[in-house]
């Protein structure tokens, strides 16, 4: 077996974590050792993953290998997304100002709030009774 170089990233979203190995190839993406559109059946988490190669002009150029995991579709398909714009700006510098200037660099920070005590969820009060 041949050593290929890669690049990686890490990216997260929510709960989920996603880590990508950026290898130069035909465009293949492997979520979890299954094609992209066998996992995420929806087009827009599709067009979600591809925003990174879109942006930056190189679909069809490079293979992805990524292990996710935690969250749900949603949360995993921005985390890949984040991956790889992080992993093609270690392969190229020169992406960084256009990955940067969609906001794909940029790590979404909202999570879900903690639940409080005497509260139903993070902000529900319970039912107000007045007798």
């Amino acid at each position: 077996m041949v050593e290929q170089a890669y690049v990686w990233g890490t990216g997260k979203r929510k709960c989920a974590i996603a880590q990508v190995k950026l290898f130069s190839g035909d465009g293949k993406i492997t979520v979890n050792g299954k094609p992209y559109q066998e996992v995420f059946t929806r087009l827009l988490y599709r067009q979600l993953i591809e925003a990174p190669y879109q942006v930056t002009e190189t679909m069809g150029k490079y293979d992805a290998i990524v292990k996710t995991k935690g969250g749900g579709l949603s949360g995993q398909a921005a985390a890949i997304r984040h991956s790889i714009a992080r992993a093609l700006v270690k392969q190229n510098e020169l992406f960084k100002p256009l990955l940067r200037q969609e906001g794909l660099l940029t790590r979404d920070a909202r999570i879900k709030e903690r639940k409080k005590y005497g509260l139903k969820r993070a902000r529900k009060a319970p039912q107000y009774t007045k007798r």
